[in-house]
């Protein structure tokens, strides 16, 4: 397995254990204080957010026969930062804010590191 392959490997096993980890609290602990329609969405959501770490974790086990997909799920990681900035522009920043900008940094920057290294393994 060559350099870049263990980049986009150790990349998508981050992504995984973020997505899986964070989807199992997020459907168990739902959106307090809310209407029951958000907290519908919201452990909707929970379960996309789950499923979406089972196939990184399935793509960075299986790494040397995946294509494409590494880089559909560089975009969803990318997208996932994009809605927190459209969020920030719309409602502000939550408190504590280093909390929310140390989630958001690595969305924007982690899907460019797999892109360029899954490319580079190409």
């Amino acid at each position: 397995m060559s350099a870049s392959q263990v980049v986009v490997q150790v990349c998508l096993f981050l992504v995984a254990a973020i997505a899986l980890i964070g989807g199992t609290l997020q459907m168990f602990l739902g959106q307090p204080d809310t209407s029951p329609r958000l907290d519908n969405v919201h452990r909707f959501m929970a379960g996309v957010y789950f499923s979406t770490g089972l196939i990184a974790l399935w793509a960075a086990l299986t790494i040397q026969q995946q294509g494409f997909l590494v880089y559909l799920l560089a975009l969803g990681v990318l997208l996932a930062g994009v809605g927190r900035l459209v969020s920030i522009s719309k409602v502000g920043l939550p408190k504590p804010s280093g909390v929310w900008l140390g989630y958001l940094i690595p969305e924007l920057v982690l899907p460019f590191v797999i892109a360029i290294a899954h490319h580079a393994s190409a």
